[in-house]
């Protein structure tokens, strides 16, 4: 941070969420093909491009408020992102396997809603309410992925377990 204030807080934190988002366009399409699920293969699909479209929004704020379009190294989310690939290198029975990606993902998803949740509210007393609608929209679809996650769990959670 350049400066010690909330804009420049905010700044930093939308650099670290943009930076996360471009780790996880890369790591999405790996979590697709390790996938046996053809649900949660097609959610994965579906938040890849979810995905692209948040760090879209990150770059038209940057744009609006005159910040150059760059991320910061997120080192939360690439230790998030390098434990699932962790995972995917496991000889598992497919089922684990999709559980265990399921749990990966909502670490991801969870990091997401901490980070935009913090955001949006930097937005919000900064005075600037589109922004902070916009980041209020990403925040609710990574609440609703991180629900989805859920659902697909209460099936494949059981299937594992039959498995092992």
């Amino acid at each position: 941070m350049a400066e010690n204030n909330l804009k420049s807080v905010f700044v930093d934190e939308l650099r670290d969420l943009y930076n996360a988002e471009q780790q996880l366009i890369k790591a999405l399409p790996k979590m697709a093909k390790a996938a046996t699920s053809e649900e949660l293969r097609s959610g994965f699909e579906e938040h890849l491009e979810q995905t692209k479209e948040h760090a879209a929004r990150i770059e038209k704020i940057f744009s609006g408020m005159g910040e150059p379009v760059k991320g910061k190294k997120c080192k939360g989310m690439e230790g998030v992102i390098a434990d699932g690939a962790e995972l995917m290198e496991e000889d598992a029975e497919p089922e684990v396997m999709d559980a265990g990606l399921i749990g990966a993902a909502q670490h991801v998803e969870h990091y997401e809603i901490a980070g935009y949740g913090c955001v949006r509210t930097y937005a919000e007393l900064l005075g600037k309410t589109k922004i902070a609608s916009l980041l209020q929209k990403t925040l609710d679809e990574e609440k609703a992925t991180d629900e989805k996650l859920t659902e697909l769990a209460r099936n494949i959670n059981v299937e594992a377990e039959k498995a092992a």
